[in-house]
């Protein structure tokens, strides 16, 4: 399993434009070959900042889902509204723990 980690700085006023879409994104990956789960993330002191964590079966998976045209399509937008580019970061998954929340 895999995790990527990938960092955005939106343009002001953005943030809410670009959540709604990388939501959608979200919704997108269900279902689709190796996704395991995702997360939107945004620090306390930085509200301009967003980080996605997703977790993907394989970075193939990943690439493939990145591939697909619905992806490129909204990427674009996506990256219309971000002050500069994304970085992204590959980890393997060493251990996993999960807990249902209620």
């Amino acid at each position: 399993m895999m995790t990527v980690i990938t960092t955005m700085h939106l343009t002001p006023g953005a943030q809410h434009e670009w959540d709604t879409l990388i939501r959608e994104r979200f919704q997108s990956a269900h279902g689709r070959p190796g996704w395991v789960s995702g997360q939107l993330l945004t620090p306390s002191d930085a509200p301009s900042t967003r980080v996605i964590i997703g977790m993907w079966r394989s970075r193939e998976d990943w690439e493939a889902w990145h591939d697909d045209e619905a992806f490129l399509e909204a990427r674009t937008k996506l990256e219309e509204l971000q002050a500069e580019p994304s970085t992204a970061t590959w980890y393997d998954v060493v251990a996993h723990e999960h807990t249902e929340v209620v």
